[in-house]
Protein backbone atom coordinates (compact mmCIF):
# COMPACT_ATOMS: atom_id res chain seq x y z
CA UNK A 1 0.00 0.00 0.00
CA UNK A 2 2.79 2.49 0.97
CA UNK A 3 4.44 1.76 -2.49
CA UNK A 4 1.01 2.94 -4.66
CA UNK A 5 0.82 5.67 -2.55
CA UNK A 6 4.61 7.44 -2.77
CA UNK A 7 4.15 6.43 -6.68
CA UNK A 8 1.11 7.96 -6.49
CA UNK A 9 2.36 11.07 -4.91
CA UNK A 10 5.46 11.32 -7.65
CA UNK A 11 2.95 11.10 -10.55
CA UNK A 12 1.22 14.43 -8.67
CA UNK A 13 4.26 15.57 -8.46
CA UNK A 14 5.52 15.01 -12.32
CA UNK A 15 1.95 16.35 -13.70
CA UNK A 16 2.46 19.11 -11.42
CA UNK A 17 6.12 20.25 -12.76
CA UNK A 18 4.65 19.67 -16.06
CA UNK A 19 1.90 22.15 -15.46
CA UNK A 20 3.98 25.01 -13.84
CA UNK A 21 6.67 24.43 -17.03
CA UNK A 22 3.51 24.60 -19.25
CA UNK A 23 2.42 27.77 -17.34
CA UNK A 24 5.44 29.60 -18.62
CA UNK A 25 6.18 32.21 -20.84
CA UNK A 26 7.30 30.18 -24.06
CA UNK A 27 9.77 33.03 -24.76
CA UNK A 28 10.65 34.50 -27.67
CA UNK A 29 10.86 32.89 -31.62
CA UNK A 30 12.07 34.65 -34.76
CA UNK A 31 11.48 34.36 -38.22
CA UNK A 32 13.52 36.19 -40.84
CA UNK A 33 12.33 36.60 -44.86
CA UNK A 34 12.73 39.39 -47.37
CA UNK A 35 14.97 41.56 -45.04
CA UNK A 36 12.39 41.49 -42.09
CA UNK A 37 13.38 39.71 -39.03
CA UNK A 38 10.35 38.92 -36.93
CA UNK A 39 10.19 38.35 -33.69
CA UNK A 40 7.19 37.06 -31.32
CA UNK A 41 6.21 36.48 -28.18
CA UNK A 42 3.98 37.30 -25.59
CA UNK A 43 4.58 41.12 -25.10
CA UNK A 44 2.31 43.92 -26.02
CA UNK A 45 1.43 43.49 -30.00
CA UNK A 46 2.98 40.23 -30.16
CA UNK A 47 5.33 40.75 -32.44
CA UNK A 48 8.27 43.04 -33.34
CA UNK A 49 9.22 43.72 -37.07
CA UNK A 50 12.61 44.87 -37.86
CA UNK A 51 14.17 45.73 -41.41
CA UNK A 52 17.20 43.90 -40.74
CA UNK A 53 19.06 45.21 -42.34
CA UNK A 54 17.99 48.31 -43.80
CA UNK A 55 21.22 49.38 -44.94
CA UNK A 56 25.02 49.92 -44.45
CA UNK A 57 26.54 53.22 -45.09
CA UNK A 58 29.44 55.60 -45.73
CA UNK A 59 30.98 57.91 -43.24
CA UNK A 60 30.15 61.51 -44.24
CA UNK A 61 26.38 61.23 -44.23
CA UNK A 62 25.16 63.39 -41.64
CA UNK A 63 24.79 66.34 -44.95
CA UNK A 64 24.30 64.34 -47.65
CA UNK A 65 21.99 62.33 -49.77
CA UNK A 66 20.63 59.46 -48.60
CA UNK A 67 21.66 57.50 -51.91
CA UNK A 68 25.36 58.18 -51.80
CA UNK A 69 25.59 56.86 -48.60
CA UNK A 70 24.03 53.16 -49.13
CA UNK A 71 26.40 50.83 -49.80
CA UNK A 72 23.87 48.14 -51.59
CA UNK A 73 24.12 44.70 -49.77
CA UNK A 74 22.48 41.55 -50.80
CA UNK A 75 20.93 38.94 -47.80
CA UNK A 76 21.11 35.20 -47.58
CA UNK A 77 19.81 33.08 -45.04
CA UNK A 78 21.86 30.24 -44.37
CA UNK A 79 19.56 28.36 -41.99
CA UNK A 80 17.51 28.43 -39.49
CA UNK A 81 16.34 26.22 -36.36
CA UNK A 82 12.94 24.42 -36.32
CA UNK A 83 12.53 26.03 -32.57
CA UNK A 84 12.61 29.25 -34.05
CA UNK A 85 15.15 30.09 -31.36
CA UNK A 86 18.20 30.47 -33.75
CA UNK A 87 18.87 32.18 -37.46
CA UNK A 88 22.18 32.66 -39.49
CA UNK A 89 22.42 35.09 -42.26
CA UNK A 90 25.07 36.14 -44.46
CA UNK A 91 25.61 39.70 -45.99
CA UNK A 92 27.71 40.76 -49.25
CA UNK A 93 28.18 44.39 -49.73
CA UNK A 94 28.38 45.52 -52.97
CA UNK A 95 31.98 46.51 -52.23
CA UNK A 96 33.34 42.61 -51.36
CA UNK A 97 32.84 42.72 -47.78
CA UNK A 98 30.52 39.64 -45.75
CA UNK A 99 28.89 39.79 -42.92
CA UNK A 100 27.60 36.87 -41.02
CA UNK A 101 25.14 36.66 -38.21
CA UNK A 102 24.57 34.43 -35.72
CA UNK A 103 20.90 35.93 -33.99
CA UNK A 104 19.89 33.60 -30.84
CA UNK A 105 16.00 33.80 -29.03
CA UNK A 106 15.88 32.85 -25.23
CA UNK A 107 13.36 33.89 -23.17
CA UNK A 108 13.66 37.42 -23.00
CA UNK A 109 16.36 38.69 -24.94
CA UNK A 110 17.32 38.46 -28.72
CA UNK A 111 21.47 37.56 -29.12
CA UNK A 112 23.11 38.89 -32.36
CA UNK A 113 26.74 38.11 -32.97
CA UNK A 114 28.25 39.62 -35.99
CA UNK A 115 31.01 38.91 -37.92
CA UNK A 116 32.74 41.38 -40.52
CA UNK A 117 35.42 40.58 -43.31
CA UNK A 118 36.88 42.13 -45.97
CA UNK A 119 38.40 39.37 -48.16
CA UNK A 120 39.27 42.17 -50.75
CA UNK A 121 42.32 44.17 -51.24
CA UNK A 122 40.86 47.24 -50.87
CA UNK A 123 39.63 49.80 -47.94
CA UNK A 124 36.44 49.21 -47.01
CA UNK A 125 34.06 52.24 -46.27
CA UNK A 126 31.02 49.90 -44.75
CA UNK A 127 31.04 52.45 -41.31
CA UNK A 128 27.59 51.31 -39.80
CA UNK A 129 24.87 49.99 -40.40
CA UNK A 130 20.67 50.12 -39.49
CA UNK A 131 18.66 47.94 -38.22
CA UNK A 132 15.28 49.80 -38.07
CA UNK A 133 12.57 48.38 -35.17
CA UNK A 134 9.21 48.98 -35.82
CA UNK A 135 6.91 50.06 -32.59
CA UNK A 136 4.21 51.04 -33.47
CA UNK A 137 2.59 47.47 -32.06
CA UNK A 138 4.41 47.60 -28.78
CA UNK A 139 3.67 51.15 -27.91
CA UNK A 140 0.05 50.85 -28.71
CA UNK A 141 0.18 53.81 -31.48
CA UNK A 142 0.51 53.51 -35.25
CA UNK A 143 2.77 54.75 -37.76
CA UNK A 144 0.25 56.77 -39.95
CA UNK A 145 1.57 60.04 -37.42
CA UNK A 146 4.56 58.96 -37.44
CA UNK A 147 6.57 62.28 -39.60
CA UNK A 148 5.11 64.61 -37.84
CA UNK A 149 7.74 66.63 -35.43
CA UNK A 150 7.18 64.41 -32.20
CA UNK A 151 4.54 61.57 -33.31
CA UNK A 152 2.82 59.98 -30.33
CA UNK A 153 5.34 56.33 -30.57
CA UNK A 154 8.66 59.02 -29.85
CA UNK A 155 6.74 60.23 -26.40
CA UNK A 156 7.35 56.41 -25.32
CA UNK A 157 10.69 56.28 -26.16
CA UNK A 158 13.89 57.16 -23.75
CA UNK A 159 17.21 56.75 -24.07
CA UNK A 160 20.09 57.58 -21.32
CA UNK A 161 21.75 61.25 -20.91
CA UNK A 162 24.56 61.89 -17.99
CA UNK A 163 23.69 58.74 -16.68
CA UNK A 164 19.80 59.30 -16.72
CA UNK A 165 16.60 58.23 -18.59
CA UNK A 166 15.17 60.57 -20.71
CA UNK A 167 12.13 60.20 -22.23
CA UNK A 168 11.57 61.72 -26.02
CA UNK A 169 11.26 64.81 -26.71
CA UNK A 170 14.18 65.46 -25.28
CA UNK A 171 14.83 69.47 -24.41
CA UNK A 172 16.66 70.71 -26.83
CA UNK A 173 14.60 68.88 -29.85
CA UNK A 174 16.75 69.65 -33.56
CA UNK A 175 14.33 70.30 -36.12
CA UNK A 176 16.30 71.43 -38.93
CA UNK A 177 18.28 68.82 -40.75
CA UNK A 178 18.88 67.80 -44.78
CA UNK A 179 15.34 65.69 -44.33
CA UNK A 180 12.91 66.07 -41.32
CA UNK A 181 11.22 65.02 -38.86
CA UNK A 182 13.40 62.62 -36.77
CA UNK A 183 16.07 63.05 -34.06
CA UNK A 184 19.75 61.44 -33.82
CA UNK A 185 21.86 60.92 -30.71
CA UNK A 186 25.63 61.24 -31.34
CA UNK A 187 27.30 59.46 -28.41
CA UNK A 188 30.83 60.36 -28.14
CA UNK A 189 33.84 59.54 -29.82
CA UNK A 190 31.39 59.48 -33.10
CA UNK A 191 32.23 62.07 -35.14
CA UNK A 192 29.35 64.17 -35.77
CA UNK A 193 29.83 63.99 -39.50
CA UNK A 194 29.10 60.53 -40.33
CA UNK A 195 25.18 60.02 -38.42
CA UNK A 196 21.90 60.07 -39.96
CA UNK A 197 20.92 62.92 -42.07
CA UNK A 198 18.08 63.46 -40.07
CA UNK A 199 17.91 66.69 -37.16
CA UNK A 200 21.04 66.08 -35.01
CA UNK A 201 20.51 66.59 -30.72
CA UNK A 202 23.28 68.66 -29.35
CA UNK A 203 22.57 65.82 -26.23
CA UNK A 204 25.12 63.13 -25.99
CA UNK A 205 23.91 59.81 -24.93
CA UNK A 206 25.67 58.35 -21.86
CA UNK A 207 24.94 55.02 -22.93
CA UNK A 208 24.67 52.83 -25.83
CA UNK A 209 21.10 51.74 -24.66
CA UNK A 210 17.62 52.96 -25.86
CA UNK A 211 14.30 51.24 -26.31
CA UNK A 212 10.60 52.48 -25.51
CA UNK A 213 7.46 51.56 -23.01
CA UNK A 214 4.95 49.69 -24.06
CA UNK A 215 1.29 51.00 -24.59
CA UNK A 216 0.48 49.72 -20.93
CA UNK A 217 3.84 51.20 -19.62
CA UNK A 218 4.70 47.64 -17.83
CA UNK A 219 7.17 46.07 -20.34
CA UNK A 220 9.86 47.85 -22.09
CA UNK A 221 11.78 46.98 -25.49
CA UNK A 222 15.44 47.99 -25.38
CA UNK A 223 18.37 47.13 -28.16
CA UNK A 224 21.92 47.96 -27.34
CA UNK A 225 25.14 46.97 -29.72
CA UNK A 226 28.93 47.19 -29.33
CA UNK A 227 29.78 49.30 -30.75
CA UNK A 228 27.18 51.50 -32.03
CA UNK A 229 27.46 54.64 -33.84
CA UNK A 230 23.90 56.17 -33.15
CA UNK A 231 20.54 56.39 -31.40
CA UNK A 232 18.01 57.36 -33.58
CA UNK A 233 13.82 58.45 -33.57
CA UNK A 234 12.97 57.76 -37.46
CA UNK A 235 9.62 58.38 -39.45
CA UNK A 236 8.02 55.14 -39.74
CA UNK A 237 7.50 54.44 -36.12
CA UNK A 238 10.68 53.13 -35.73
CA UNK A 239 13.64 53.22 -32.97
CA UNK A 240 17.26 52.88 -33.91
CA UNK A 241 20.29 51.72 -31.78
CA UNK A 242 22.82 51.07 -35.38
CA UNK A 243 25.82 49.39 -35.02
CA UNK A 244 29.56 50.64 -35.95
CA UNK A 245 31.75 48.64 -38.12
CA UNK A 246 34.05 51.53 -38.60
CA UNK A 247 35.26 50.97 -41.87
CA UNK A 248 37.52 47.29 -42.93
CA UNK A 249 41.10 47.42 -44.08
CA UNK A 250 41.97 44.38 -46.61
CA UNK A 251 41.81 41.24 -44.98
CA UNK A 252 40.60 42.62 -41.87
CA UNK A 253 38.10 41.00 -39.63
CA UNK A 254 35.73 42.69 -36.99
CA UNK A 255 33.38 41.15 -34.16
CA UNK A 256 30.20 43.04 -33.23
CA UNK A 257 27.49 42.13 -31.08
CA UNK A 258 24.02 43.31 -29.73
CA UNK A 259 21.06 42.47 -27.21
CA UNK A 260 17.07 43.05 -28.06
CA UNK A 261 15.63 42.69 -24.46
CA UNK A 262 11.79 42.47 -23.91
CA UNK A 263 11.55 43.16 -19.86
CA UNK A 264 9.51 44.13 -17.26
CA UNK A 265 9.54 48.22 -16.63
CA UNK A 266 12.00 47.77 -14.45
CA UNK A 267 14.55 50.58 -15.15
CA UNK A 268 17.38 49.91 -12.59
CA UNK A 269 17.13 46.13 -13.15
CA UNK A 270 17.24 46.59 -17.30
CA UNK A 271 20.49 48.90 -16.79
CA UNK A 272 21.99 46.42 -14.26
CA UNK A 273 22.07 43.68 -17.36
CA UNK A 274 23.11 46.32 -19.90
CA UNK A 275 26.01 46.82 -17.56
CA UNK A 276 26.76 43.12 -17.13
CA UNK A 277 26.49 42.69 -21.17
CA UNK A 278 27.96 45.56 -22.12
CA UNK A 279 30.61 46.09 -19.68
CA UNK A 280 33.34 48.07 -21.92
CA UNK A 281 30.62 50.78 -22.56
CA UNK A 282 30.01 51.25 -18.70
CA UNK A 283 33.81 52.38 -18.45
CA UNK A 284 33.39 54.25 -21.18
Amino acid sequence: MRTIVVAFAALIALFDAGTLRSAEPAGLTTSWEKNYLTIRGEFPGGELRIHYLEAYCRPGSTDREWRETVIPHTAEKLSASDDGRMIQLRNKLADGVFVEHTITASKDEVDFRLTAHNPTEKQSEAHWAQPCIRVDKFTGTTNTDARTLVPPYARKCFLFVDGNLQRMPTLPWADKARYVPGQVYCPKGVDRNDVNPRPLSELVPSSGLCGCFSADEKQIMAIAWEPYQEIFQGVIACLHSDFRVGGLAPGETKQIRGKLYIVPADVPQLVARYEKDFPEQVAK
